[in-house]
């Protein structure tokens, strides 16, 4: 393996959170070895969050991203589109012979991939050895990995990632006062869409909905922090992405003076609509780990699941509240959004 320009293939599927996690790795990684080819497979679904760092004349970044359809594909596996797909896929995937693969999922889909994957003479196939609390693992993964990487059974989600990654190259661990990065400091993103036209600046999003119900905060502490926040001069915004979740948004904007229930948008969309927000609050989930990764005012609610493995700790404008079994009040969501909001620019970003 040339140690000054391999050939690198990440693997992290899905989730919308979890792929945002492991974009430290691509900056990390470009740090060390500023030649080397860095692929990416991931599901379609999430093609989008990977596309700003998509190498291209000024900027280097990933390489090759490889979209994988495993769910579309589970759903039409008798036909024979989705065998083409599966097959056209195979050859994208095959097309380099990597030196080194990363995978840092621990779950079989993820492993398979890694099996698929075309690997020079004594590639590195780097994977977690053992499961972390809350996160999910199937043992069987690791059969799949040549390079067993032992890692704490708290450890958040980033360190994860890039505890698996120093592995495989015999680095140090990156420590956490080695700030993560993202996105870049100063990325473009679309003008918002007409769509969400309705939006009024300033506007501060409420992301309410989340996969599992017990990591749902309470209506009433939104409606509450709502109003609160609409009485001081803020449209508050109610995303949503299901019928569900759009029910409870236009429950909650009937007690919220001003409150706007959008159209639905896309991830694409997201970008422009969390970037035009002047705070993000939400619970653990994807679109406001978003948020925080894009270096924005965000506040992270914990109601059911750990602080320490998702929370945004990068950075002193993401506030985290709450923890597993201890969902926080309205009255300290509202002091942590009051000081986000009246703090000046530059003392957030120090």
């Amino acid at each position: 393996m040339s140690t000054s320009s391999p050939k690198i293939l990440l693997v992290k599927l899905s989730s919308l959170g979890d792929v945002l996690h492991n974009l430290p790795l691509v900056w990390d990684l470009r740090a060390r070895l500023p030649d080397a080819q860095i692929d990416w497979v991931v599901e379609e679904a999430y093609v989008h969050l990977l596309e700003p760092l998509r190498t291209r004349e000024d900027f280097k970044g990933i390489d090759r991203i490889i979209p994988f359809d495993l769910r579309r594909w589970k759903k039409h596996l008798f036909e024979l589109s989705t065998w083409k797909q599966f097959f056209s896929f195979r050859r994208h995937l095959q097309e380099i012979s990597y030196d080194v693969v990363i995978e840092t999922q621990g779950l079989l889909k993820s492993a398979l991939v890694c099996a698929l994957a075309k690997k020079s003479p004594n590639a590195v196939v780097a994977g977690l050895a053992n499961a972390t609390q809350f996160s999910g693992y199937e043992p069987l993964a690791k059969c799949f990995y040549n390079h067993q990487v032992q890692v704490p059974m708290q450890t958040h989600a980033v360190d994860r990632s890039r505890l698996v990654m120093c592995s495989a190259f015999d680095w140090l661990a990156i420590k956490r006062s080695d700030t993560p990065h993202f996105y870049a400091s100063r990325m473009k993103v679309d003008l918002l869409k007409p769509s969400i036209s309705q939006l009024k600046t300033p506007y501060v999003l409420f992301f309410h909905s989340t996969a599992r119900e017990a990591k749902r905060w309470s209506n009433e502490d939104w409606t509450t922090l709502g109003i609160e926040l609409s009485n001081r001069g803020y449209q508050v915004v109610l995303p949503w992405g299901n019928a569900a979740e759009k029910a409870v948004s236009t429950e909650l904007a009937k007690q919220i003076p001003n409150a706007l229930v959008p159209a639905a948008f896309s991830i694409e969309d997201a970008f422009a609509v969390i970037a035009g927000a002047a705070l993000t609050v939400g619970v653990d989930t994807g679109l406001t780990h978003l948020a925080a990764v894009l270096g924005l005012p965000t506040i992270e609610i914990y109601c059911d699941s750990p602080r320490w493995k998702t929370e945004g700790y990068w950075a002193h404008h993401i506030r985290n509240v709450g923890d597993i079994g201890l969902p926080p009040d309205a009255a300290e969501l509202i002091k942590a959004s009051v000081e986000l909001l009246t703090r000046p620019a530059q003392e957030l970003t120090q």
